[in-house]
């Protein structure tokens, strides 16, 4: 069984602040006509100390902005750059959201608030800094699922619906409005670093680095590694170990973001920010989830190779305030640490403990030959062979061996797995949007959780320390 997020109380700690004269911009919320609460993460609200609000005073800070005790006094709109499908862009930031608060959970982590259409900012351009209802209910989907298949994701926090009428390109218009908060592991991104290495502000690249490493602690480098003791060193081995960990999560969970850009890399190595992700309805490496992808730059089985690239990147910013060599031993780590990681990640899925790598590299080869060939998605694969169950020919070869974990949670005995195809996601959508119905959203939010519940506690995410080091 998996724990749920511990009761915490409120600790305010906008460390942010320190930096916020050149990270970022503050701004003012829209003045929305409308506050209808429609989702709130009671999983989570608590593990913040923030579950004891009233919906009237959930409303007031979460859609309207009031600042919470002791906290941020105005929000801040982050300042970045970045690769956009491999295409440098020094003309974007947060355009339609801002960092809202920060605040520490029960072992000690900073998180932060951020927002999704919470209105203009300096980087809005000829956008109008809003979220579509369609756009906060996917959001909603993809965290859940992401979180209940242990891939370390941002959680959605709260959506609320704003009353009024956006047009858009991609989805039937006028369409409703929302603002969305995000609970989040950092804000910061390769993007970040990008911005200051273009603008040469070298001393801001040292103080990022610092709070970094000082805010979201890791490992040091290993032993043999050169230049271990160098602080952008440092941070850049942490974050390989953390990204490789992601794209392993990503592969193991049949899911595809869409738009892995280096404004979307969060150097804790935390997913966040959906727009065109899709699950796989087959295994299919050359399936991609943004309509606007026409090279298939982020397919599925290219995020990987996607996810190292954008490393280099981050290296390539960092180079200004560290030799090269140190930062190109932490980036030819990425293989190994995300073959570890799919080790890791895919037994657990499975069901089994870990028979060391040759024999793990072998299931997972068989798993994928099973996948592909029978044509069958992630999720019907893992359900139908949880704990080496129901295997024939190859693949039963590869199960050899291996020993399932115990399994005793009424998921496994269900009929089918959850999964979170695209029919599906517009047919709740379509339950909002023709009569006003959250019902199917609330029953798919329980049975994910509970899905999550049966999976039990997932990998540990690479790349930070435990809580009890860090205290």
């Amino acid at each position: 069984m998996r724990a749920e997020p511990q009761a915490a109380p409120y600790r305010p700690d906008p460390q942010i602040g320190a930096l916020a004269d050149w990270l970022g911009d503050a701004v003012d919320p829209a003045d929305f006509p409308d506050h209808r609460l429609r989702f709130r993460n009671s999983r989570w609200d608590k593990a913040v100390g923030l579950g004891s609000l009233s919906d009237e005073q959930w409303i007031a800070h979460f859609g309207k902005f009031a600042p919470l005790p002791d906290n941020l006094p105005r929000p801040l709109a982050l300042r970045y750059h970045g690769h956009q499908f491999r295409v440098y862009n020094p003309e974007i930031g947060d355009g339609r959201g801002f960092t809202f608060a920060q605040l520490r959970d029960g072992p000690g982590r900073l998180l932060d608030l951020g927002t999704k259409g919470s209105g203009l900012t300096p980087y809005s351009r000829t956008a109008d800094g809003r979220l579509t209802l369609k756009g906060a209910v996917r959001e909603i989907l993809a965290t859940e699922m992401l979180e209940a298949l242990g891939v370390y994701t941002s959680k959605t926090f709260s959506v609320i619906e704003t009353g009024e009428e956006l047009q858009r390109g991609d989805e039937p218009s006028p369409t409703r409005s929302a603002v969305l908060v995000r609970l989040s592991h950092s804000h910061i991104r390769i993007g970040t670093f990008q911005r200051l290495a273009a603008y040469e502000e070298d001393d801001h690249l040292h103080a990022l680095v610092d709070y970094c490493l000082a805010q979201f602690p890791g490992p040091l480098p290993p032993e043999d590694a050169p230049g271990r003791e160098q602080p952008a060193a440092i941070l850049m081995h942490q974050a390989v170990e953390r990204l490789a960990d992601l794209a392993a999560s990503y592969m193991a969970a049949g899911f595809v973001h869409g738009v892995l850009n280096t404004d979307n890399m969060n150097v804790t190595g935390e997913s966040f920010d959906y727009g065109p992700w899709r699950w796989l309805p087959r295994w299919e490496p050359g399936f991609t989830a943004a309509y606007f992808d026409h090279s298939g730059l982020y397919a599925f089985g290219r995020q990987p190779e996607a996810i190292h690239w954008n490393l280099g990147q981050l290296a390539m910013a960092l180079r200004r305030i560290c030799e090269a060599e140190p930062l190109v031993a932490a980036f030819n780590r990425f293989g190994e640490c995300y073959t570890e990681a799919m080790r890791r990640r895919f037994c657990w899925r499975l069901g089994v403990g870990s028979q060391g790598s040759e024999a793990d590299s072998a299931l997972i080869a068989a798993a994928e030959k099973t996948m592909r060939e029978g044509e069958i998605g992630p999720d019907e694969f893992f359900f139908r062979h949880r704990g080496g169950r129901d295997v024939q020919g190859a693949l039963a070869e590869a199960f050899g061996g291996y020993k399932p974990v115990a399994d005793d949670h009424p998921y496994w005995f269900d009929p089918a797995p959850q999964a979170m195809l695209i029919d599906e996601v517009e047919a709740i959508w379509s339950a909002i949007a023709e009569r006003d119905d959250w019902q199917p959203l609330e029953d798919k939010v329980a049975a994910l959780r509970r899905m999550g519940e049966a999976l039990g506690e997932p990998p540990v995410p690479a790349g930070h320390l435990a809580a009890d080091a860090v205290a």
